[in-house]
C-alpha cells in the first residue's frame, strides 16, 4: 500500500525521469527478506517475494532535466528518512543495503590492515588507484577536522565566542556523530595574545567566557565498545585542531621565518630543527591569568597524550595508536604536535611498546625546514597532507624557496630563515575534476574543508572519472560557502544555529544559555603529568 501511494505521488509530477531500482524503497522486515535484481544493462527493479507484498515496485518515467531529476531524487530521500508503515518499521533503498554491505567489508579489512593504512609503507600503492579503506579513514579523520569548525562559536554577538558550543562529554552526539567510537577527553586551548588577529575569534561585548583563550581543538580516545574495538583493530587516540573554515588573512599575519624550536623549549637534539614562529609561539605560548590558557596548548595535549599511553599503553590484549589530525592553520598545529609527541618518546609505553604517530592534514600550510622534515622522518612519524591543487595555502609560507626548488638552489639557501620544505605524503585533488562544483576561482572555496572531503569521495586514481563512492551528501559542500552548482539547489552558507543560540528561561525570557561546564575546564592532574615531564617544576 506504502509502494502504491508512492507510486502515486511520483506520477503526480507533471515530467518524470527514469529512476534505477535503487531509489525504489523496499521494505526492512525485521526478518530480512530475500529479494532478487533483474539482470539486464537497463535499470533494474526490485521484485519482492509474493508472501511480502503483492504490488510490483515498477515505474515509466519519462526524461527530464538535472534540476527535476535532482528534485525528485530529493524529494524520495526526505521521503524516506521518515516513512514508515504504521507499525514502526523503516523503509530503506536498495542502495542502502549495498551500502551497509560495502561499509560491513571495508571495516573488516580495516582492523585486519590498519597500520598499512596508517602509513607504516607511506602508503605505497594505495593512492592510485585510491584503496577504498584508505580514502574511508580519510573522511573520517577529515569529519573529526570539520567538527572543530561546526562546534566552534564564530558569533561575535556571543559572549561565548571563541569557545565551543557543547560541553566535551555530548560533544560527538550533539554534532550528530553518535556512532564515531570515540570520547573527547580534554578540550585544547590556547592564548589568543600572539599576533594572529585574523585567525582567533572574540565577542563584541565586555563580559565574557575569556578575553584571552579560544577554543583549539580535542583530544580524544576510542571507547570500550566491542563493535568499536572490532573495526578499528586497535585503541586510537585522535587529536583534532582547530583552523580557518574561510577567512585566509591570517596568512598575511604569518612572520614567515622559520625559528628553531629549542628557542620555544621543545626538546631536540638539533639546532638546526626550525618551523613558523607564528605556529611555534601559538602552540607554546600561554598566559598564566586566564584559567583556561593557564597552560599552552603544548602543555595540554602533552599530558594528555601522556595520561591515555599510561592508562591503556600496556594492556597486552590490544593494540594502540596516535592520529592527529588537523584543516588550514590547525594541520600545522597536528604536524608540530606529533612531532613533539614522538620526540618527547610519549609513543612508548611503559614496557617499551612503540606506538605508531600518524598525521592526516588538510589544505595545510609548510611547517618547517628540511631538517624539520628529516627530523620527522627519523622519529617515524607518517604524514599524509590531502590538497587541492587550487588551494593557495599549502603553497606557503616559502613561496619561493621551497622544496620544489632545484637542490643545488636549496643547499645553498638551507641556512636563510624563509627556507620551507614541505612533509611526508601528498595526496593531489582538483575541485574542477567534480561535476558537482563550481569552477570557482574564489580562494576560500579551493580551501574548504568539506570540499576536500567531497573530492576525497570520488577520487578513484589520477585520470579516473569522478565517481562518489560513499554517498557522501554533496549538500555539506555548501555548508559554509556557496560552491555547489547552482542547479542543485542547495542554498549557500546553509548552517546557522537555532536562534542564533537564544533559549527561552523559565520565565519566558529570551536568554543565551549557560554553556561552559566545569567538565571543560583543565583536569587537576595536569599539574602531576606535567611536573613528570619536567614542564614544570615539581
Amino acid at each position: 500500500v506504502a509502494l502504491y501511494h508512492l507510486e502515486t505521488k511520483l506520477s503526480s509530477f507533471s515530467t518524470m525521469a527514469t529512476i534505477p531500482s535503487h531509489n525504489l524503497l523496499t521494505k526492512n522486515y525485521h526478518s530480512s527478506p530475500s529479494f532478487k535484481t533483474t539482470s539486464s544493462s537497463e535499470p533494474s527493479f526490485i521484485h519482492l517475494p509474493e508472501k511480502r507484498s503483492r504490488v510490483a515496485a515498477k515505474a515509466s518515467l519519462s526524461r527530464t532535466n538535472e534540476a527535476s531529476l535532482s528534485a525528485v531524487i530529493s524529494r524520495l530521500e526526505r521521503e524516506r528518512q521518515g516513512l514508515t508503515d504504521g507499525g514502526g518499521e523503516q523503509w530503506r533503498t536498495a542502495e542502502d543495503f549495498r551500502r551497509r554491505d560495502k561499509k560491513t567489508e571495508e571495516e573488516r579489512t580495516l582492523r585486519d590492515t590498519w597500520r598499512k593504512i596508517q602509513g607504516e609503507d607511506d602508503w605505497a600503492g594505495l593512492t592510485d588507484p585510491m584503496d577504498p579503506v584508505l580514502r574511508s579513514e580519510l573522511i573520517r579523520y577529515g569529519e573529526m577536522a570539520q567538527a572543530c569548525y561546526d562546534a566552534f562559536d564564530f558569533d561575535p554577538s556571543s559572549r561565548y565566542c571563541g569557545s565551543s558550543r557543547f560541553s566535551r562529554h555530548e560533544f560527538f552526539d550533539s554534532l550528530g556523530m553518535k556512532g564515531s567510537g570515540y570520547e573527547v577527553a580534554r578540550y585544547l586551548y590556547a592564548t589568543s595574545n600572539i599576533n594572529l588577529p585574523n585567525f582567533f575569534s572574540k565577542s563584541r561585548w565586555s563580559k565574557v567566557w575569556s578575553k584571552n583563550a579560544n577554543w583549539m581543538g580535542y583530544v580524544a580516545v576510542s571507547d570500550d565498545e566491542a563493535a568499536t574495538r572490532h573495526r578499528l583493530g586497535r585503541r586510537d587516540i585522535a587529536i583534532a585542531w582547530r583552523g580557518t573554515v574561510t577567512r585566509l588573512e591570517w596568512i598575511a599575519d604569518l612572520k614567515d621565518y622559520l625559528k628553531p624550536v629549542y628557542r620555544n623549549n621543545l626538546r631536540c637534539p638539533d639546532p638546526a630543527v626550525k618551523v613558523e614562529s607564528g605556529f611555534l609561539d601559538l602552540y607554546t605560548d600561554k598566559d598564566t591569568s586566564c584559567k583556561f590558557s593557564r597552560f599552552s596548548a603544548r602543555e595540554q595535549v602533552l599530558a594528555e597524550v601522556k595520561r591515555l599511553v599510561e592508562r591503556y599503553g600496556d594492556d597486552e590484549d590490544e593494540e594502540m595508536s596516535i592520529t592527529v589530525t588537523g584543516h588550514s592553520l590547525g594541520g600545522a598545529l597536528a604536524i608540530l604536535s606529533a612531532y613533539d609527541v614522538a620526540e618527547m618518546g610519549l609513543n612508548r609505553s611503559r614496557s617499551g611498546k612503540v606506538i605508531p604517530v600518524t598525521v592526516l592534514t588538510y589544505g595545510g600550510p609548510r611547517v618547517g625546514n628540511v631538517r624539520f622534515k628529516e627530523r620527522l622522518k627519523e622519529l617515524g612519524v607518517k604524514v599524509m597532507r590531502v590538497v587541492n591543487v587550487h588551494d593557495v595555502v599549502p603553497k606557503s609560507p616559502g613561496l619561493f624557496l621551497n622544496e620544489r626548488a632545484p637542490h643545488a638552489v636549496m643547499k645553498i639557501a638551507e641556512g636563510l630563515p624563509w627556507c620551507y620544505c614541505h612533509v611526508g605524503e601528498e595526496l593531489a585533488l582538483d575541485h574542477q575534476n567534480s561535476p558537482f562544483l563550481k569552477s570557482s576561482v574564489d580562494p576560500s572555496n579551493a580551501h574548504n574543508l568539506e570540499a576536500l572531503l567531497h573530492l576525497l569521495d570520488g577520487y578513484h586514481g589520477k585520470g579516473e572519472r569522478f565517481v562518489l563512492s560513499s554517498g557522501r551528501d554533496p549538500a555539506l559542500v555548501n555548508k559554509a560557502s556557496d560552491f555547489l552548482k547552482e542547479h542543485f539547489m542547495v542554498p549557500p552558507f546553509w548552517r546557522q544555529d537555532a536562534n542564533k543560540g537564544m533559549v527561552r528561561n523559565s520565565e519566558g525570557r529570551w536568554i543565551q544559555a549557560e554553556r561552559l561546564r566545569s567538565e571543560d575546564h583543565h583536569s587537576p592532574d595536569i599539574h602531576h603529568h606535567l611536573s613528570q615531564l619536567r614542564l614544570l617544576p615539581s
